[in-house]
């Protein structure tokens, strides 16, 4: 017979369970979101440090203004302007391999990394090698306008490390930076979706749910831009702008 120990059924009027918790008892108004995030994700509840850096893990990709997603959330906003969760379904949509998720594969990297036995310097540059060969990006490297260092990525070092993570995982990954840098001989970003796959490492964050931490605290930003999509509309512009594409036969 099939089981879950995430919560009890509607069917369930006897009880309202949460990883065996008394949901309204024991969670709601006795947990912040952030916490009650973390308890349904791992089942654990989460201590003081990894409830201050999964609060800063939601937020610090909350927004970062017109991106490809708001603008996608705001088009469909402009199509279904009664149905929120249509826009936000949208928008979110759009965390994924290429932007704002990659978070999932630099965790399963630092995995491997930590995992690995010898000289952590040898399997950083086996790394490199290996990416090489395939000509495919690292995750979480690269950016194309914070080219010298992005201020997230040292914000949320600093924030889980005056909370009190060991930091094995951030070391492990500004090795690997380290490493990149040293192949292209050039400065390689180390950006913010690789500084979250460090961080939720250190607060035992499952890697397959990393992504999930983009998706949820964008949803939020989201939110914001359908809201202004109704006062302030910029999807008429983007309509014009594509009338203003020249076709060519």
């Amino acid at each position: 017979m099939a089981t879950t120990r995430i919560g009890s059924h509607p069917n369930d009027v006897t009880r309202l369970r949460m990883r065996g918790c008394d949901s309204l008892s024991k969670v709601v108004g006795e947990m912040t979101f952030t916490q009650g995030f973390y308890f349904i994700v791992t089942g654990r509840r989460p201590t003081e440090v990894q409830t201050k850096v999964l609060d800063a893990a939601l937020l610090i990709l909350m927004d970062h203004g017109l991106t490809p997603g708001a603008l996608v959330a705001r088009l469909v906003a402009d199509s279904n302007p009664d149905d929120v969760q249509i826009p936000l379904a949208a928008g979110i949509l759009m965390v994924g391999n290429r932007f704002a998720g990659t978070m999932t594969g630099a965790g399963r990297i630092l995995s491997d990394g930590m995992a690995f036995q010898g000289d952590k310097h040898v399997w950083a540059e086996q790394v490199v090698q290996d990416f090489r060969k395939t000509r495919r990006r690292i995750p979480g490297f690269g950016h194309q306008q914070y080219t010298s260092g992005d201020p997230r990525t040292e914000r949320l070092f600093n924030i889980a490390e005056s909370a009190g993570v060991k930091g094995d995982y951030i070391g492990l990954i500004k090795l690997l930076s380290a490493a990149i840098d040293k192949d292209a001989k050039r400065h390689i970003t180390l950006n913010v979706t690789g500084a979250l796959g460090a961080v939720l490492h250190e607060i035992e964050f499952p890697v397959g749910a990393m992504r999930s931490v983009a998706a949820v605290g964008r949803c939020a930003g989201l939110a914001a831009h359908i809201e202004e999509e109704r006062q302030a509309p910029v999807a008429p512009e983007l309509i014009n702008f594509g009338a203003a594409v020249e076709y060519i036969d």
